[in-house]
């Protein structure tokens, strides 16, 4: 049995809050460039560029890449030959996302009751998802979300008789309501099946693949190029201004669901689509 202490695992977490606030992503600013190369508006390619400078500001003067630095989601891929000692493991990740936020002078967003609206003054808690999985290592992703794209999710309790037309209508639909409020060009993650709840959690967790790479089920990948073309087609833009880029990608996830249902949920990201992980 392996043993990570919880100073490892606060530490960590910390540094992943930092550097995912602070540098974007390689997948997703390369994405961006091309899209400057084949935006052709001039005013999308003009927000474009600005997007890719902010990038490079950010990372150089560790400045935020966005005010809105989230509410934090964490998935945790524990290993069942892994032992947690020195205390308790979700406190230890709380207390990794307040460290990180204090010490990157990051906006504090959470409220401690979603009535009373009280802010926490620190960012937490996070959001944590832990899947017990083989091995003796724990994998540790850190996602803070903003919310003007959170917002403009969206979860539809399909029929089967629906179908694929039924899906790509409601995500196409569902990018179109919102229109500039999620900071277009969006990375949209789409999960299809298992129940309510499930469907929302693959579409989080579809967007943490690498920004482009084509889901391994060539139907699958053949429907995201489909909804891509399509979404690009509505001619919202770039920060909703007009052009020809309004997502930089589609990924889809699917799971089995009951005989009765087709739980389909939309969760976007804007362009500042901020996630870290690394491997104790």
């Amino acid at each position: 049995m392996r043993e990570i202490s919880v100073s490892l695992l606060v530490e960590t977490i910390s540094e992943l809050c930092l550097e995912a606030n602070l540098v974007l992503n390689a997948d997703l600013y390369r994405a961006l460039e091309k899209a400057v190369e084949e935006e052709e508006s001039p005013v999308g390619k003009e927000c474009l560029s600005n997007l890719v400078a902010n990038a490079d500001a950010a990372r150089q003067n560790q400045l935020a890449l966005c005010q809105d630095t989230g509410m934090v989601v964490v998935f945790a891929e524990l290993g069942q030959e892994v032992r947690i000692v020195g205390g308790d493991f979700e406190a230890a990740i709380t207390e990794g996302v307040r460290h990180g936020y204090e010490q990157g002078f990051f906006r504090c967003s959470v409220v401690n009751d979603p009535f009373l609206r009280e802010n926490t003054s620190d960012n937490t808690p996070p959001v944590i998802y832990t899947r017990i999985v083989p091995g003796d290592t724990l994998r540790l992703t850190v996602v803070p979300k903003g919310f003007g794209s959170e917002n403009m999710g969206a979860v539809q309790m399909l029929t089967p008789a629906e179908g694929k037309e039924g899906v790509k209508r409601f995500i196409v639909n569902t990018v179109l309501k919102a229109g500039a409020n999620p900071c277009p060009p969006l990375i949209i993650g789409v999960g299809v099946g298992g129940t309510m709840e499930y469907a929302g959690l693959l579409a989080k967790k579809a967007l943490l693949r690498p920004v482009g790479d084509k889901h391994p089920r060539s139907d699958l990948a053949e429907l995201e190029d489909e909804l891509l073309t399509a979404v690009n087609n509505l001619g919202i833009g770039p920060q909703g201004l007009g052009g020809r880029i309004t997502a930089l990608a589609v990924h889809l996830e699917v799971y089995p669901t009951h005989i009765a249902g087709l739980p389909c949920a939309v969760n976007l990201s804007c362009h500042s689509l901020r996630h870290k992980t690394k491997v104790l």
